[in-house]
């Protein structure tokens, strides 16, 4: 199973400490094995490929907002698409299309449920603005009531190419994005999604 490399310091640590209370005391040393094992299952980092043509889902879990006239912080109005991630979902998070990143900005703020409309713009948050063919794109990496650090693996200049790793958010948490007015969504509030793999966007031509 490939793992998360932003988990990896958690899990190795985890792992040899129960090695070492072993010796010590077997029942704090099965604690924290649970705890290796839980560290295992979040930072779980499987494979993905996409369903079809058209952008993928930056995340997993389940769409909670489509709004179709929200104000992209570098692009003007377009449609946002708000996904929010469990505890129990991968945190990987994927790059929708092929694209450059021309931005990349870290705001601080509160730790909101992910879930509410609001921690898109209160909440702490990083701001990924990249131009792709289709239009300039906006990744929102917000943190949720439980999240402590969201992780990102991408510097301006990089380009990625469609569901390629771009960084992940520590447990629950959400991601939002910015569509270019040129692609239409095809997902609804409810629908569960999977990134790198779930199309949700598609170039009307």
């Amino acid at each position: 199973m490939r793992l998360a490399r932003a988990g990896l310091p958690t899990i190795a640590a985890s792992f040899l400490a129960s090695a070492a209370l072993f010796l010590v005391s077997r029942v704090a040393a099965a604690a924290i094995a649970l705890l290796f094992l839980m560290s295992l299952w979040f930072y779980r980092d499987p494979e993905r490929a996409p369903e079809g043509d058209g952008w993928v889902s930056p995340a997993d879990g389940r769409v909670v907002e489509v709004t179709p006239d929200a104000e992209d912080p570098y692009a003007g109005r377009t449609t946002r698409i708000g996904i929010f991630m469990s505890g129990l979902d991968v945190h990987v998070n994927r790059f929708p299309a092929d694209g450059t990143i021309e931005d990349v900005r870290h705001v601080p703020g509160k730790k909101w449920f992910a879930i509410a409309p609001k921690a898109s713009l209160e909440n702490e948050r990083l701001y990924i603005g990249a131009n792709t063919a289709q239009g300039r794109t906006t990744l929102v990496q917000i943190a949720g009531i439980m999240a402590r650090r969201i992780v990102n693996y991408t510097k301006i200049g990089n380009s990625l190419a469609r569901g390629e790793r771009y960084g992940m958010i520590k447990l629950g948490s959400r991601v939002d994005i910015y569509l270019p007015p040129s692609v239409r969504p095809v997902v609804k509030i409810g629908d569960r999604v999977r990134a790198g793999k779930s199309i949700i966007g598609v170039v009307d031509i």
